[in-house]
């Protein structure tokens, strides 16, 4: 059975196509600067090279019609009929608290997805206009919807609730929803497998760290808790956001430099993190080279940020009572040595103690013999465990 997967985000179409049958990637691809001058179409195939074009005014359902078009290709194509594909899995970013698992896309599903526009008002408006292209472009494949905020809707009330009044909750949806959902659900899947104790009695900590970063509490497969709130921005210092703030700050900012909502919201969003604290890069691997060079700035976002992580970890342990792995994953998580070593080397009092010869590989595990905690290097693979969810959605029908 084969699963094509799309995230249709603000200004991109990403997809692939999987073979479920031994979860082989066929193709994968984008389209680039969706609505935009300068756009372009990008394919692989497995075997077959990779295929560039310039393409003015693409828009999701014209993008979409290219990956069906190369898809089908009679020279580097991977499939000879749209019939070989058997449903399409939609990654979509906001489900409220309507959405606790991957559900198929019908009109009742497009309305809970519009009603969450102003939640994700970035994402979940171009995850429904690929539904809607894949609906015209493929009728009667089943459109299968995998929602980021699903995963993490076992959380206990205590634990999403803002101390704020409760009527805001009720009336305008004030929680904490979490983001990041497939891939904190894939690795912690994949870290089972490590543990010997039964899953239902399993602990663990994952740690999403990307330009956009979070991390979860764990147990028995269900989260208990996860930094990500409301929206994207709460939590762990990021790329470019401010992770957890005095809120005060935003009253304060806003009356000190005559700011509007607007204004404070970009600086928070896209002018914090390592980028503000540094005054340099966004980028960890930039920033990382800088600190080395003596740059105290670059320094001190290190230290921020690698202190914020191990804040965090510390307070899950005693969510969790306790801690069976620790999993790092996306791409500082998977590729920075120096992060894992700096945050585990502080974490010796709840039992967790690396390898260094270990720890300088991407995809293994990094605790030595000593530590009653295992520590995990795991890729993510959102799209894979987008096609697993859609597959199971499929065959439960």
């Amino acid at each position: 059975m084969k699963i094509l997967v799309i995230n249709s985000g603000s200004s991109s179409l990403k997809f692939t196509l999987f073979e479920m049958e031994n979860e082989t990637r066929l193709a994968h691809g984008m389209a680039e600067r969706i609505g935009q001058s300068g756009s372009s179409f990008h394919f692989t195939a497995n075997g077959g090279g990779s295929h560039t074009i310039e393409v003015e005014n693409l828009n999701y359902r014209t993008s979409l019609a290219l990956v069906i078009k190369y898809l089908l290709d009679p020279k580097f194509g991977v499939i000879k009929d749209i019939a070989e594909i058997s449903a399409v899995g939609h990654r979509i970013v906001h489900g409220g608290e309507h959405v606790s698992a991957p559900i198929v896309l019908d009109s009742k599903t497009k309305s809970i997805i519009k009603e969450c526009f102003e939640l994700a008002p970035l994402h979940n408006p171009p995850n429904l206009q690929g539904i809607v292209a894949a609906e015209d472009i493929m009728p009667g494949v089943p459109q299968i919807g995998v929602f980021d905020t699903a995963f993490f809707q076992s959380i206990p009330q205590h634990a999403f609730l803002y101390a704020i009044p409760y009527e805001m909750y009720k009336r305008d949806a004030v929680r904490r929803y979490g983001f990041h959902g497939t891939s904190h659900k894939y690795v912690s899947i994949k870290a089972s497998g490590f543990l010997d104790e039964p899953k239902e009695f399993q602990k663990i900590i994952t740690c999403h760290l990307g330009n956009g970063c979070s991390i979860s509490a764990i147990k028995g497969g269900k989260p208990l808790d996860t930094s990500m709130g409301l929206t994207p921005l709460e939590g762990l210092v990021m790329g470019t956001r401010c992770g957890d703030i005095d809120p005060a700050i935003v009253v304060y900012l806003m009356n000190e430099e005559h700011l509007s909502s607007e204004e404070i919201y970009e600086i928070l969003n896209k002018k914090s993190g390592l980028l503000g604290i540094s005054g340099l890069t966004s980028d960890f691997r930039d920033i990382l080279n800088e600190a080395d060079k003596g740059n105290k700035r670059a320094l001190l976002a290190l230290r921020i940020f690698s202190y914020r992580l191990k804040k965090y970890i510390g307070s899950y342990y005693t969510v969790l009572g306790g801690l069976d792995a620790l999993v790092f994953t996306a791409g500082i998580g998977e590729h920075s040595a120096h992060l894992r070593a700096d945050v585990c080397n502080k974490l010796e009092c709840i039992g967790i103690s690396i390898d260094s010869e270990a720890n300088r590989n991407s995809e293994c595990v990094i605790s030595d013999s000593k530590s009653k905690v295992k520590v995990l290097v795991i890729p993510t693979n959102e799209e894979l465990m987008i096609a697993r969810d859609t597959l199971a959605v499929v065959q439960a029908q």
